[in-house]
C-alpha cells in the first residue's frame, strides 16, 4: 500500500515529523508492507455490492496489528467505570452497564496510531475524543490516523469512511483548544 495524502490536523504533521521522526518512518514503512491485493477476500453482501470481491477490513486490521506489534508498537487498553449519578432516579443499571473500556489500536514512545476502516463516525471519534481521551490520561502526545481514500473505500463494504470526506469535516470544524496534533494518512492499495 502506498501513502497517497497528508491532513495536517492542528499542526499533526509537523509535530510527528519532528518529535517522532523514527516513529513515523517505521509507519510509513508498515503501509508500504501491506499488499492489500492479499486482502480482497470479503464477499460483498449489501445490494449494490454483492457477489463482488471486496477488501475485507478485519483481514488489512489483522495485518496491520501484526507488522506494528513486530516492531514493538503495543496496543494500549484502559479500564472505564461509569458513574451511576446521571441516571433518572427510579433506573437502576446492571453490573454490566458501568463499566467497558477504551482502546487505541497502537502507541509507541507517546505516539498513538489509530487504523480505521470502518464507518465514519470512528474515525471522528478517533481524533475528536479518543486521542484527547489518551492525552488527558497522559498516554500519548500526539497521533496519527491511517484511512483509505474514496478509490480504496470504494472497494470495501458500503459506508466505510474515507479521506476526503474526513479532510473535509475537519477543516469545517476547525481546532478546538482540546485537540492534540494529529497526522492523517490517506491510503490507496
Amino acid at each position: 500500500m502506498r501513502v497517497v495524502g497528508e491532513y495536517s490536523f492542528n499542526g499533526g504533521k509537523a509535530k510527528v515529523e519532528s518529535g517522532y521522526p523514527g516513529e513515523i518512518a517505521q509507519v510509513r514503512e508498515i503501509i508500504e508492507l501491506v499488499d492489500a491485493s492479499n486482502f480482497k477476500s470479503k464477499v460483498g453482501l449489501e445490494k449494490t455490492k454483492s457477489g463482488r470481491m471486496l477488501y475485507s477490513p478485519r483481514a488489512l486490521n489483522k495485518r496491520f496489528g501484526e507488522l506494528f506489534f513486530a516492531r514493538g508498537w503495543s496496543k494500549h487498553k484502559i479500564a472505564s467505570s461509569y458513574s451511576d449519578k446521571y441516571y433518572v432516579s427510579g433506573y437502576t443499571p446492571t453490573k454490566q452497564s458501568k463499566s467497558g473500556y477504551r482502546e487505541m489500536d497502537f502507541v509507541k514512545n507517546r505516539l498513538g496510531v489509530e487504523v480505521q476502516f470502518g464507518k465514519y463516525a470512528f474515525m471522528v471519534y478517533n481524533v475528536a475524543a479518543k486521542m484527547t481521551i489518551f492525552h488527558n490520561l497522559d498516554l500519548i502526545d500526539a497521533g496519527v490516523e491511517i484511512v483509505p481514500v474514496k478509490e480504496f473505500a470504494r472497494e470495501m463494504s458500503t459506508g466505510v469512511a474515507y479521506f476526503e470526506q474526513f479532510t473535509w469535516d475537519l477543516e469545517q470544524r476547525g481546532i478546538a483548544n482540546i485537540d492534540i496534533p494529529v497526522l492523517i494518512l490517506g491510503i490507496a492499495k
